[in-house]
Parts: structure tokens; sequence; C-alpha cells
């Protein structure tokens, strides 16, 4: 198996979304990664479309990864995992904060008998202060670390009912910054060769992913000014070929607005009255809107537009479906679908690598999402186990496996 990782052993306790994502980027660059999965299994198993013990779900945040299902309280399970991480490089987990120390398969002591373990943990909080204990999940998250708060102020009456975003950011980034935690961690013990613990809190992620945090947290009130590069903000037009688009910068704002009339050549419009300061933008923003739109519609095609728009650096971006993203010329060329086997006769359609390396060919196929308990006999015996001791532990029901894993 190849990538920049290879060679590293990392042993992923956790589940859903947060820590299984860090622990198969891991396993993208690479890494041999260990998914430690109890007999009760991962929630994510069952996410629809499902097919005996395997739904997409869990095929893309565990794709690549081996599998394992033991029970840490059958007497010598917790004993015998910890012998594993013994050799480990790498910890992921994402249980509640003191959870794994119950098994004595917390970083203390892990580390008194694998100095070099990296160990990396993610709550909702952290794992100390007054909200250590509660559970977390991404809208949750979102809604207590003030990204809920801005998109509701930012759409306002624009909402018919109150509602949280479609997608767990606060679950992603965690995975992401934990991977990044990861990786310079490593990079300290190649100095060191001494590992650490690592605790990532979604609440703090979600705070270092807003870029507009300096406003936020100052309370700064900006009027009719909208912050710059506001995301949400971007205008929508209709394309000369019928396409839905958004231009990446505001119509409103003062630093963005002379853009779009070096765009059409107009700057006479700078002295229109209607348009002189962004609170007057706002009051006739719907002229102004229109136009744009009407200017937009004389060009032959969007390429063009985009061509005279990019003079004046504004970016704009066709409305897809991720489908269509993936089925685009950009897609093709890119890599952006992996099909993989949903061990069933059919395949599963996944996202492909964000990242292209100049010296390392990552991981292909053909990985494929593990059954639960697949890989217990593998695994033991590479731990020096013999036959008649694996046979023992599965008829004391220390490890599982789904029951519909073939043979």
């Amino acid at each position: 198996m190849g990538g920049p990782l290879a060679g590293l052993k990392v042993v992923d306790f956790s589940r859903v979304l947060a820590g299984p994502l860090c622990g198969r980027t891991l396993a993208d660059l690479g890494a041999d990664v260990l998914k430690i999965e109890p007999p009760r299994p991962d929630v994510s198993r069952g996410a629809f479309p499902y097919a005996n013990g395997i739904s997409g779900y869990y095929a893309q945040q565990n794709i690549g990864k081996r599998n394992i299902s033991v029970d840490l309280n059958v007497p010598g399970a917790a004993e015998l995992v910890a012998q594993l991480c013994d050799s480990a490089d790498i910890i992921v987990e994402n249980f509640r904060a003191g959870t794994l120390k119950f098994f004595g398969l917390d970083y203390a002591t892990l580390a008194q008998r694998n100095p070099r373990l990296i160990y990396v943990s993610i709550t909702g909080y952290g794992q100390g202060g007054p909200w250590a204990s509660r559970m977390a999940y991404a809208p949750t998250v979102q809604a207590e670390s003030g990204f809920t708060h801005n998109s509701m102020r930012h759409f306002g009456a624009n909402l018919a009912t109150e509602q949280t975003d479609a997608l767990s950011h606060a679950d992603v980034y965690a995975g992401m910054q934990a991977t990044i935690a990861v990786l310079a961690a490593l990079a300290k013990r190649e100095r060191t060769g001494r590992g650490q613990y690592i605790d990532v809190a979604m609440a703090a992620v979600i705070l270092s992913a807003n870029e507009r945090a300096h406003l936020d947290i100052a309370g700064v009130d900006n009027g009719a000014e909208p912050g710059i590069l506001g995301a949400t903000d971007g205008p929508f037009f209709n394309g000369p070929g019928g396409e839905r688009f958004v231009a990446a910068q505001s119509l409103v704002g003062s630093l963005t607005f002379p853009n779009y009339l070096r765009a059409m050549r107009r700057p006479d419009l700078a002295k229109d009255p209607r348009f002189a300061t962004a609170s007057l933008r706002r009051q006739n923003y719907a002229a102004l809107h229109a136009l744009l739109q009407t200017w937009i519609l004389t060009f032959r095609d969007l390429g063009a537009l985009d061509a005279q728009l990019d003079e004046s650096k504004i970016a704009i971006g066709q409305i897809r479906s991720t489908q269509e993203l993936c089925e685009s010329e950009w897609g093709d060329y890119w890599g952006a679908v992996r099909t993989v086997s949903d061990r069933q006769g059919g395949t599963y359609k996944l996202h492909g690598h964000p990242w292209r390396f100049s010296d390392d060919d990552l991981p292909a196929a053909p990985l494929q999402p593990a059954y639960r308990g697949e890989h217990n006999a593998q695994v033991l015996a590479e731990m020096g186990l013999t036959e008649s001791q694996i046979r023992d532990y599965v008829d004391r029901r220390m490890f599982v496996a789904d029951p519909a894993l073939p043979g």
C-alpha cells in the first residue's frame, strides 16, 4: 500500500463521523488503520441506503480500514486491546471525555507502555471544563458556537422557519483539524522520539473556521456594509444559456461594488444617487441587480461572461448538484469519484482524494469497507495468538463478527 503515511499503524476507536473521517483520511494517505468496533455496531452502519451491515454512509467514512469487533466488558479484552496499542503510532477516539479511561485505554495509561504514541480525542467541548460531559453532535455544537446564529442572522426574514445547515460542518472540520494535529505531532516525534496527546473540541474548531470571528467576537456592527468575503452575500444571476450561478462578491459592499462597474464598463453608475452608499445600494438592490442581470444576458455564453468578470477579479460559480460536479469535465480530470464494492455484488460511488502528491501513489481500488469483525482472526494472529486462543476468545464472545460476513 502506497502513500506518504505508509508504515504507520493507527488504532481507530471512533464512530459515526468526526473520528472516522480522521481515521479514513489517514488511511487515504497510506496508514494501516484498524477500526475497533463494539458488538453493538457503529450506528452509521444502519444509515440509508443500507445493505447487510454496510451503509453508504459507513463506507464513505471507513473505506480502507481493517476491522475488529471486541466487547471491552469481557474480562481480558481491554488488556488485549492495550497490547494492540503498544505497537500503534496513532490512536483516534471520539467518545465522551473519560470513557476509555474506564477501560485503561486512555492516553496516560497507554503512553506509559508506548511513549511514542500520538493520541487524539475529539469531543464537543474538550476534555476538561464545565461542558466536558455534554453530548455533542454537529447541529448542537454549531448552535452553541455561533455557526447557526450567523446563518439565521444573515437570512433573517427570508427564513420561513428556523433551520440549521444540511451538512455536519462541526464533525467534518473537527476530523480534518484532528488529522492536521496528528501530522504535526508526527513531525515533532521525528525530532524528539516522543508522542503526545491532542485534545480537539468541535466548538473551538467551528470558532476557528469562522473567517468573520474578528467581527462577531467584538460585536462589531458594520451597518449596511457586508463583511469582506461574506460568502452568503454573493448575488445570484441567470446566465445567457439559462444557467443559474452565484458571484463571489457583494453588490452592496463599498470595496466590491466598483469591481462590477469595471466589469460592466459603467463608471457612471458610481454617480447614480441610488447607488452612492452601501445603505442606498441595499435600499435599491432590486434595481441594481436588474442592471447586472440585463448586462449578463448580452453575452453569447457563460464562458465569455466569466472571462470579462475575471478581468475585474469577480469569480462566478454555476449552481451544480454534487452529481453534476462529479460528471463534469473537471470531475473526470480530477478523479472526483471512486467506485468501490458494496460487498453485495453492487458498488458505491464515493468521493475521490482531495490531494495529489508528486512523489506518492495514494491507495486506490480495490479498497472496500469492512464488515464488523472481518479482520478479528487476522489481527489476533499478527499479535502472535494461536488458533486455539483465538477460538477461545470467540467462544467467550470477546470477539464477534457480523452475521453478514461471507464465509
